[in-house]
C-alpha cells in the first residue's frame, strides 16, 4: 500500500486531476478503473475522482512496488513529474549538471518579497521568464532551485505541484516578476494579472525629447516568425484597440527621455513596439530601430507593482491589498545624467 497526505499545494483541486500528476505514467482509463475497484481510495472510501481535495486528506493506493514505481516515473519534468535525483538516468544526470553549470554563470534573481503563497523577484536582463526550448534555464528553474535549497519545498511536494511565474518579461527586460509558490498563490496572482487588476509600471529611456505625459492606444500584431510585434496607432474612440499604454516623462534632455510607463494591457513587446511606432525607440533596442551602440540590451525595467483592493484579493491575500513593491532604476540609466 502507498499513502499520500494532501498538503496545501494539492488542496483545492479535483481528485482525478491530482491523480494525473501523482501517477503520470498510468493511463486515465486505468486510474478510473482502480477508483471503481477501490484500489485507489480517498480517506479510506470509494471515490469517483470528482471530489475537491482538502488539506489533510489521505490518498491510499494498492499497487505492487514495481507497478507504483512505473506509474510515478517517466513523465517530462516540465509537465509536473519531479523524480528524485537518485532515480535519474546517467544521461539525465549529465543534462542536470550541465543546466546547473549554465545557471551558475547567470546573474540570479533577487528575492524582493515573499510569503507562504507568492514570491516576487527582481529578474536580471538576459534571463528567460519561462523556457523557450527544453535546454533553457529560466526563472522557473531558479525558483525551484531556490525553494528546494531553502527547505521551503521538498521533492515530494514538487511531484504534484510546480511553482511558476505568473507574469512574463522579455529575456532582456529586467525587473519585478511575480511567482506563485502555492497552488492558491499561483491561481490568485495569475487571475489578477490576467484581469488587469494589478498596476504594472516600467521605467525606460527612449530616443528623443518627450515633455508631456500622454497615452496611446493601438492594434498590435505579432509576427511569430520574426518574433516581432507591429503597431497600428489609433484614436481613443476606436474600439478595435487591443493595447493601451500611458507614458509619463520623469526627466529629459534634447536626445533622450526617462519615461515611466503604465502598462494597462500586456501584449508581446508592447512597450518596445509602441514607442518605436511613435518615433521614440528604446535605447539599446536594435530589434525596434535603435541604432545606438554601447548597450547590450534594451533599457527597460519593470520597477513597480501596485496590488488591488482587498475585494479583488479575498481574505487569504488581504495583506497584499494596496501594497506597493518597487525596486531601484537599473544602473544603465545613470549614463544619461538625468539625476545629478
Amino acid at each position: 500500500m502507498q499513502q499520500f497526505i494532501i498538503g496545501k499545494n494539492q488542496a483545492g483541486q479535483r481528485f482525478d486531476k491530482f491523480l494525473a500528476k501523482y501517477l503520470p505514467g498510468a493511463p486515465k482509463s486505468l486510474v478510473y478503473k482502480m477508483l471503481r475497484k477501490k484500489n485507489i481510495t480517498l480517506n479510506k472510501k470509494k471515490s469517483d475522482g470528482s471530489e475537491i481535495l482538502s488539506e489533510g486528506d489521505s490518498v491510499e493506493s494498492f499497487f505492487s512496488d514495481e507497478t507504483f514505481e512505473k506509474f510515478t516515473r517517466g513523465a517530462d519534468l516540465d509537465k509536473g513529474s519531479f523524480d528524485k535525483a537518485s532515480e535519474l538516468s546517467s544521461g539525465d544526470k549529465v543534462k542536470t549538471e550541465s543546466k546547473k553549470r549554465n545557471s551558475a554563470s547567470l546573474h540570479k534573481p533577487t528575492v524582493i518579497y515573499e510569503d507562504e503563497d507568492i514570491l516576487i523577484a527582481n529578474k536580471p536582463a538576459g534571463l528567460l521568464s519561462q523556457k523557450a526550448e527544453k535546454g533553457d534555464y529560466s526563472v522557473n528553474d531558479w525558483l525551484i532551485e531556490y525553494l528546494l535549497e531553502s527547505g521551503k519545498m521538498s521533492q515530494g511536494e514538487l511531484k504534484t505541484f510546480k511553482p511558476s511565474t505568473c507574469n512574463r518579461l522579455d529575456r532582456n527586460t529586467s525587473g519585478l516578476i511575480v511567482c506563485g509558490i502555492s497552488l492558491p498563490g499561483l491561481q490568485k496572482m495569475s487571475e489578477i494579472i490576467r484581469e488587469g487588476n494589478i498596476e504594472k509600471y516600467y521605467v525606460t529611456v527612449c530616443h528623443g525629447k518627450i515633455e508631456k505625459a500622454f497615452s496611446a492606444r493601438g492594434i498590435l500584431v505579432k509576427d511569430s516568425l520574426k518574433n516581432k510585434s507591429f503597431i497600428k496607432n489609433i484614436s481613443d474612440e476606436d474600439l478595435k484597440a487591443n493595447i493601451y499604454t500611458e507614458f509619463n516623462p520623469l526627466s529629459f534632455n534634447d536626445e533622450a527621455t526617462l519615461l515611466e510607463v503604465n502598462l494597462h494591457t500586456g501584449k508581446p513587446h508592447q512597450i518596445r513596439a509602441q514607442l518605436s511606432s511613435l518615433g521614440h525607440p528604446i535605447y539599446g533596442d536594435k530589434k525596434y530601430g535603435a541604432n545606438d551602440k554601447g548597450f547590450k540590451h534594451q533599457i527597460l525595467c519593470a520597477y513597480r507593482l501596485v496590488f488591488p483592493d482587498e475585494e479583488f484579493l479575498g481574505e487569504r491575500f488581504k495583506a497584499l491589498a494596496n501594497k506597493e513593491i518597487r525596486i531601484d532604476f537599473p544602473g544603465e540609466i545613470k549614463r544619461f545624467g538625468f539625476f545629478k
